[in-house]
This record gives C-alpha cells, sequence and structure tokens, in this order.
C-alpha cells in the first residue's frame, strides 16, 4: 500500500487528490494531559489540518530499561485525541529532537555512556535500536494505512546542524522502515549548503526549517532536491528565551507575512510553535555561546499563537485569514474555539521560612564517597543539585579556590556559612577566596545543572564538576556527594522548605510569582512547575487548573540565594521585558544572525 501522502511535479497528494499540510507544532509533554484536548481543539480552530509532535526520548525512559507511556508519557492517547478531532498527525521520533528540551531528547544515561551520539558508535546505535524497537510498536498501528492519523515521520532532525554521518542517517532511516513505518518519510534542515547537503537521505523527502525569506529558501531545496514538493517543516513564528535575556517576541505581522509567503509559494507549512507549552520540572534545555551556558526559561510560551495558557492573540486571527482560505474555507467554518479558561484573581500569601539553610536541605539521606568530585552521571543523577562536601586545611592567610569544570553553578559555603556563587565559564576556572582561619574547615559546594545543552558540538556533555577543586596548587580529596534530584522529590522530601498555603474556591488556571531576588524552584501540590529565576525575563510561572483543587493548596519554595517571604497568584503571565526577534537561516546568513521578515 502506498503512502498516504506522496508526491508529483511538486505538488503534495493525499490519496492522490492535491493537498497542502497546514500543520502547527505542539508538544504532548509540555501540556498537562487534562488539557490535550483544549490545545488541540485551539489548534483545529486556528486552520490547521495537521498537528505535528517530536517524541521526548528522555521524557518517556529516564532509567535506562523503564519505558512509560502512562499519564502525561501516553503518546498514543495525545495522537488518537488529535485524530478524533479530524487532523493529520506527524510524528518527530528523534531520537534527538532538539526542541530546547534538555540533551535534546537523548537520555543522559545513554550520553555518559558514548562520546559519539548520533553517529554509528555501536553504544549510540544498540541504545536507539532498543529504544525504537519500544517506540515504533506504538506508532505503526496509528498510522493512516492502519485507520490511525499518523501521515507522516521524520527521519532524525535537523541532521546537517550537527555531524556527517551519512551511514548513520541511512541506518537509522532503515530501522523505521524494517519496523513497520510505511508513511511519508521526511528530513528537515536549515536552508543552506551545509545543512542539507550532509543532512537529507537519499529516498526521502527533504524539508527546510526557517523564519523568514521563504522564496531562498524554496529556492535552495529545489537546487538540491529538483521536483520536490515545498516542505517548510518548521516556520519560526516566534522564539525561545534564555534566562538573563529579553522576553523574545515576533509582530503579528512580520509572522503573518511569512506564513503568507510560503502559502502564496505553494508551499506547505508547519508553524513552530503553534502552542508552544511549558518546560515544568528540569526538562528545560539550554545553549551555549562558546563561553557560557546558556539555560532556556520554564515557560516555552514561544510568542505562539495560542499562548501558553490556552488565549489566543492577534497573531491566531491573522493566521485564520490565511489558512482558511487556504483550505477552501471561510473563517466561520473553521472549528469553534474551545470556551475560555477560568483565572484565578490576584491573591497573595505568606511564605513560612524553611528553618534550614540549602546545604542541610540537600544532604538528606546516605552520601557517596569518593577520593575526587564525581560528576552527576558518574552518580547517576539526570539533574537537580548535587552537594559536595570535604574537608580542607586553610591556612592563616586567604587562598584560592578554584573549581575546574564547573558544570554550571556552585553555592559555596565554609563551617556552614555561605561564601559566595561560582558560574561557569568554559574560558577560565572558577575562583573564589577562601579566608585564612589557619585551621580544618568543612567545604560545602551545591552544585546545580541548569539544563543540559541540547543543540550544536557540545550536545552530550556532563553536569556536575569535572575536573578537580584545589585550595591555591593543592588538590581537596575525600569527597561527600548527596544527591538531589528535585523533580524526583516527593512530599517528604518537601519537608523543611518554605511553604505556603494558598486558599482558591476552584481548580482554575493561575501564574505563580516570588517576589523578591534569587534562584529558585516552585512546587504546586507536589509537582514541580520549574525555575524561577529574578534574572529574568520570565517572572511568573504558569500554574495550570488540574493542579489545583479547591481549598487549601500547598506552595513550596526552594530558595537557592535569598529567602522569599511570599508568593503571589496572578491571573496573567509577565514574561518580562521584551524585543522584537526574527530568526532565520537562509542562504548566506550565518546562525543567530536576526533576519529581516519577508
Amino acid at each position: 500500500m502506498p503512502p498516504t501522502l506522496t508526491w508529483r511535479d511538486g505538488e503534495f497528494l493525499k490519496h492522490g487528490v492535491p493537498h497542502r499540510i497546514r500543520s502547527g507544532s505542539i508538544h504532548y509533554f509540555r501540556i498537562h494531559p487534562d488539557q490535550w484536548e483544549d490545545r488541540l481543539r485551539r489548534v483545529a480552530a486556528t486552520g490547521f489540518n495537521t498537528v505535528d509532535t517530536y517524541v521526548a526520548w528522555n521524557f518517556h525512559e529516564p532509567d535506562e530499561g523503564s519505558p512509560d507511556f502512562t499519564g502525561p508519557r501516553d503518546l498514543a492517547r495525545f495522537i488518537t485525541i488529535a485524530g478524533d478531532l479530524g487532523l493529520d498527525v506527524i510524528v518527530r521520533p528523534g531520537p534527538y529532537i532538539c526542541a530546547e528540551w534538555t540533551n535534546g531528547g537523548l537520555p543522559s544515561w545513554l550520553t555518559a555512556h558514548t562520546r559519539a551520539p548520533r553517529s554509528t558508535d555501536l553504544v549510540y546505535q544498540a541504545a536507539v535500536s532498543a529504544w525504537l524497537d519500544v517506540l515504533l510498536p506504538r506508532l505503526v498501528p496509528l498510522q493512516a494505512a492502519h485507520g490511525g492519523p499518523v501521515v507522516a515521520v521524520q527521519v532524525e532532525n535537523e541532521y546537517g546542524s550537527y555531524g556527517d554521518d551519512a551511514a548513520h542517517l541511512a541506518w537509522l532511516r532503515r530501522g523505521l522502515l524494517d519496523r513497520g513505518i510505511t508513511e511519508l518519510l521526511y528530513t528537515a534542515d536549515g536552508p543552506t549548503e551545509v545543512m542539507l547537503d550532509t543532512g537529507m537521505v537519499d529516498g526521502t523527502l527533504a524539508a527546510a526549517t526557517f523564519g523568514s525569506r521563504a522564496t531562498e529558501a524554496q529556492a535552495m531545496l529545489r537546487s538540491r532536491r529538483p521536483g520536490e514538493p515545498f516542505l517548510c517543516a518548521e516556520f519560526w513564528n516566534g522564539w525561545f528565551d534564555h534566562w538573563g535575556e529579553n522576553h523574545h517576541m515576533r509582530s503579528p505581522a512580520s509572522a503573518a507575512g511569512t506564513l503568507r509567503k510560503i502559502i502564496d509559494l505553494g508551499g506547505s507549512v508547519s508553524v513552530y510553535m503553534a502552542h508552544g507549552g511549558t518546560n515544568f520540572g528540569l526538562w528545560a534545555g539550554a545553549n551555549h555561546d562558546g563561553r557560557r551556558i546558556q539555560p532556556t526559561v520554564t515557560s516555552y510560551d514561544s510568542d505562539a499563537p495560542i499562548g501558553e495558557d490556552g488565549r489566543v492573540s492577534e497573531k491566531f486571527r491573522l493566521y485564520r485569514d490565511i489558512l482558511a482560505p487556504a483550505s477552501g474555507r471561510t473563517v466561520d467554518a473553521l472549528p469553534a474555539l474551545p470556551p475560555t479558561v477560568e483565572r484565578h484573581a490576584f491573591c497573595s500569601a505568606p511564605l513560612s521560612p524553611s528553618g534550614a539553610g540549602l546545604p542541610s536541605l540537600t544532604t538528606r539521606g546516605p552520601a557517596t564517597r569518593a577520593a575526587r568530585p564525581l560528576s552527576f552521571e558518574e552518580l547517576g543523577i539526570d539533574a537537580g543539585l548535587v552537594t559536595y562536601r570535604s574537608s580542607v586545611t586553610l591556612p592563616g592567610h586567604d587562598v584560592h579556590l578554584t573549581v575546574r569544570g564547573l558544570h554550571d553553578r556552585a553555592y559555596v559555603f565554609l563551617d556552614g556559612d555561605p561564601l559566595g556563587t561560582l558560574e561557569r565559564d568554559d574560558a577560565e576556572p572558577a575562583v573564589l577566596t577562601l579566608p585564612g582561619l589557619g585551621r580544618v574547615a568543612e567545604l560545602t559546594l551545591v552544585v546545580e545543572a541548569l539544563g543540559r545543552v541540547n543543540y550544536g558540538p557540545l550536545l552530550g556533555e556532563h553536569k556536575g564538576i569535572l575536573g578537580g577543586v584545589q585550595v591555591d596548587r593543592r588538590l581537596v580529596h575525600g569527597w561527600d556527594h548527596h544527591l538531589a534530584p528535585l523533580d524526583r522529590w516527593d512530599h517528604d522530601d518537601l519537608n523543611g522548605v518554605a511553604h505556603a498555603v494558598v486558599d482558591v474556591d476552584a481548580p482554575a488556571d493561575g501564574w505563580l510569582a516570588v517576589p523578591g531576588d534569587g534562584d529558585r524552584f516552585v512546587w504546586l501540590n507536589g509537582t514541580l512547575l520549574g525555575r524561577l529565576w529574578s534574572r529574568g525575563p520570565q517572572r511568573r510561572l504558569y500554574a495550570p487548573a488540574p493542579l489545583w483543587r479547591a481549598g487549601a493548596n500547598q506552595v513550596a519554595v526552594l530558595d537557592l540565594t535569598a529567602p522569599a517571604t511570599c508568593v503571589e497568584v496572578h491571573p496573567d503571565p509577565d514574561f518580562g521585558p521584551s524585543e522584537e526577534y526574527v530568526e532565520s537561516l537562509p542562504t548566506g546568513v550565518d546562525v543567530g544572525q536576526d533576519a529581516p521578515a519577508d
């Protein structure tokens, strides 16, 4: 049986009839499962006929050999809901996805054991084979050929931006086919010679990812693959944010202009993102500027037409005006929007102090002893905090504490008293002055992972203290390690952490804020919402209605630096100061350079 989607003379066909893919990206793993249907209905109401989603391997298998497809990980349920709403589905199973998701979706237990991810490395391919053996039996029955909504599957993701192992890409493609994938296969890469030439796979449709200059992107694709339909597999109609930067926005007019250009060129498109969602817990990834880590914020709103909490924007309304005629319908004939979700009114509640310092909160439970500091990977922890503790002999004069290979941030204590904070700098070791006590003292470093790099050559790098710790010239030996995997903390682990009680009449959407300086993590009724950092830009965390309950709600706040005194509930988000940002990778434009809209 032929695939549902084929092409002829540069045009997609669906069951032999001319067809245009009008897709919106939406990630099930960034949305509370009780809200999947609501968000998918909003995608359909925008005028999309298709949704596409990545599959985050590390979300399903954080521990090797224990894959999970239940609850928020029930991929088949998400796809089925989309199909029941009349939407086609494109699946992007990776195994690498980027997506500003920690480690690009690869499990840290895998990248702990291979220095060559996304290649023909035997360790990597053995793990990928085992994963595909688990994943694909859940996807194959959902293909259109079997009566399901899945009409296309992506091979890897933007591989031309990473490597040139053509044999690995061909191996992945064969692995999908051999395990029963019969629908359309495609690759997606930036529209440059370098990226396309090493990202394409023989016998597989080549698509492009870009934010502007659609005409140039189409020309580049045609120069490589004449006769294939023009597919923008990711149209970047917004952008993500890093901590310490401004909130990135793209004006509705600019985004709509490029979307209209793609349609006018006869192209098919997937809007990235149609609805961004949230990097709950510790799932936010990071980038690297060549010297320092650039951690991604908790919000993945991405200035999408459907906001993080489901509200629609002017961008949504402009898109409907473009997409409805492209489908041969009027705007009034598009599916209706679901009712507006109720939102909490503003309220605040005092935070009870934790009663314990950071080292005390993170050193409960048994310790692992080693001569030199161990990495997160060696300790078997993916994310969160590791507390390193040792005794140091200090002279009667000030000395330098040097931490080599710090990934990514260390809070330093001497005899329980805070001394300062060390930040990762890949050009220089992290250095702090220790006072001359003339005696033995207890040195404690609480090391925080700021998200694993999700894009580029540093994919798979390790966390923790990767080198040694020195007092002047002398290495410090004999370390106790205490693990604090914050995303796995339960009620008992949160004992002693600062708490507030927020009373509400009924569950509704809200945005939690913790006024004051500091770096902190926030839980609502035991669910880790994510990081909240005073350096911004994000100032409030999305707390979806399904996490609330009528009556008393427990908010826990772990402060890493400056303790807070209260929590606030707001009806609206606050993404901080913003700037216009249009990202693209057309011919002749380097990564990171702003590009004008079409």
